[in-house]
């Protein structure tokens, strides 16, 4: 099964990292948080990854083009020019990665992506710029057993701010940043059938609002609730924070594998 991560946007509350590369490029510990997304999906054993590319689109193919070759020991015969790859610790996946247009709203890069997935029956599709730990083993499953045409991964966001709790004006808790313990928002990591397609209709067309709006009108819209952790990395302060997590070795979406 197909996993599509969209990798387009401009990334603008980034601007102090995305001035010279887009935003799933930002690095979490060192690594780009588009590698992160496609090692959850990999530890459920779908490896097969098609990148909606948009601005700076360049820097990604460049990163993938030379992953192997950076990630690598290497033997160098410098008679010949011949190089041996000395060791065996790459990702046996399959990245495609496409030019979805510099301007593309997210259906419209799924839109451009029709004659890869419209055969696949079903697929997966997440934003490139959020991490989670959620069982994509279980979404799936989720998705097969309701046999809708969609699913959306619901979650809980995480507060901008510290919360407290008072009894008069004594503060009897403090909490730094918790997850908030009301309403539901779009994770992204959808499961789609390819009928999606007839809901899209252009570069323009915002996959959050008329597609998912009209699929939902249609019954056809299930929610995956995961209960579990779950953040974007929009701003400079996501990016940090998600990095502390990282470097304190408490990044939940990374539990179980070694990256």
């Amino acid at each position: 099964m197909k996993t599509v991560i969209l990798a387009g946007g401009l990334g603008s509350r980034l601007s102090e990292e995305t001035q010279i590369k887009p935003k799933p490029m930002v690095e979490i510990g060192g690594l780009p948080i588009l590698l992160h997304i496609m090692k959850t999906y990999s530890q459920h054993d779908f490896k097969d990854f098609v990148i909606a590319l948009g601005y700076k689109g360049e820097v990604i193919k460049d990163y993938f083009l030379n992953h192997h070759l950076l990630n690598s020991d290497i033997i160098v015969n410098l008679k010949t020019g011949k190089a041996e790859y000395s060791n065996e610790t790459m990702e046996d996946w399959t990245v495609r990665m496409v030019d979805t247009g510099a301007k593309s709203m997210t259906g419209g890069r799924l839109h451009r992506l029709e004659k890869y997935l419209r055969n696949e029956g079903t697929f997966m599709v997440t934003y490139g710029d959020g991490v989670s730990d959620i069982d994509i083993s279980a979404l799936i499953q989720f998705h097969k057993q309701h046999g809708k045409m969609a699913t959306v991964t619901a979650v809980r966001p995480p507060a901008r701010f510290g919360s407290m709790v008072f009894e008069g004006n004594q503060v009897v808790a403090f909490q730094e940043k918790p997850q908030t313990g009301e309403g539901w928002i779009n994770g992204g990591f959808f499961v789609f059938e390819s009928q999606i397609f007839d809901y899209l209709n252009g570069d323009m067309t915002i996959l959050e609002r008329e597609p998912l709006e009209n699929l939902a009108r249609d019954g056809q819209l299930m929610a995956f609730k995961h209960e579990g952790f779950w953040h974007p990395m929009d701003t400079i302060r996501d990016r940090d924070t998600l990095n502390e997590l990282w470097k304190n070795g408490h990044a939940p979406w990374a539990k179980g594998r070694k990256l």
